[in-house]
């Protein structure tokens, strides 16, 4: 059957470019740093992000930023490394061709990695920012096209007429809302507060890798029998190690509903812009799926 023909296409090469290079590099940092990676605390208000001053009733809608990029950052790195190599593991997913692999990949990778921080245990805080106003990007960029060469700055300004149109606000971040953040920490601590063990996130992390209610899937029925397979094992589980909680199973399954309101472009620009800049994701985890991690 074709859904169970491995695809060797991602065998052709192993390629570095710069984008795993640092993701890669993250780990090993973050391996070497191994118990220093949080972030100290810093009276962290409602949500988890520090406070600056007297909320408001619109406090949810405010920005916010990581308060030490380069510790959570390189910790998330090193997380998403290890979820790849966890998924890329999976024999029932080795099994699958390359192009199922990558919608299911594409569509998890942001949930996957969010468990992966909880079962690390990987803290984060943020600080409320302010945005530029449209006046001080107005004079910001006329400043900088004072002191541009004339060629430079019609370079800049000229469009690309080669490739494809950027995506609007692709060049400059949009920094996560404190709600948007108030949703990751909440998932967290609803994690560490049932005292996940590793078996059961493993589990977990299967109920969301194979998702059968993906479009453009070919092998549906296959993909929806795993994860039937993977929800069967963690309630024997919970049922053999856990007799005393009938309430567990549906406990964990609530925490896993928690995972849909959380967006997979936070998680990027959270995470990742800060150390790699503007990435696409679809193109790094396809990258990572062909490199031996």
């Amino acid at each position: 059957m074709a859904c169970v023909d491995r695809c060797r296409c991602c065998m052709d090469s192993r390629r570095q470019s710069s984008i795993l290079y640092n993701i890669l590099k993250s780990e090993e940092q973050q391996q070497q740093q191994a118990g220093s990676g949080q972030s100290a605390p810093q009276q962290p208000g409602p949500g988890g992000h520090a406070t600056t001053g007297l909320g408001c009733s619109c406090g949810s809608q405010r920005r916010v930023a990581l308060k030490s990029p380069q510790v959570a950052c390189k910790a998330a790195s090193a997380v998403l490394v290890k979820t790849l190599r966890f998924v890329k593991n999976v024999p029932c997913f080795q099994e699958l061709p390359l192009d199922e692999q990558l919608v299911l990949v594409r569509s998890c990778w942001a949930p996957l990695l969010v468990l992966g921080l909880a079962q690390d245990r990987v803290h984060f805080e943020t600080v409320e920012t302010t945005e530029p106003s449209m006046l001080h990007r107005i004079l910001t960029n006329k400043g900088r096209d004072d002191d541009e060469e004339p060629s430079l700055v019609l370079l800049r300004k000229t469009p690309k007429l080669l490739g494809p149109p950027q995506p609007c606000g692709s060049s400059s971040p949009k920094l996560p809302l404190v709600g948007e953040i108030q949703a990751i920490k909440g998932f967290l601590a609803k994690c560490w507060s049932l005292d996940i063990s590793t078996k059961e996130y493993a589990y977990l992390k299967g109920t969301v890798l194979f998702n059968p209610e993906l479009p453009g899937l070919h092998c549906v029925q296959y993909i929806q029998g795993l994860q039937q397979e993977a929800q069967q094992a963690l309630n024997e589980h919970v049922r053999l190690i856990h007799r005393g909680d009938q309430a567990r199973f549906a406990k964990l399954n609530v925490a896993l509903s928690m995972l849909r309101s959380i967006n997979a472009n936070v998680i990027a620009e959270l995470f990742f812009r800060p150390i790699i800049g503007a990435v696409n994701m679809d193109d790094m985890l396809l990258e990572m799926l062909c490199a031996k991690l």
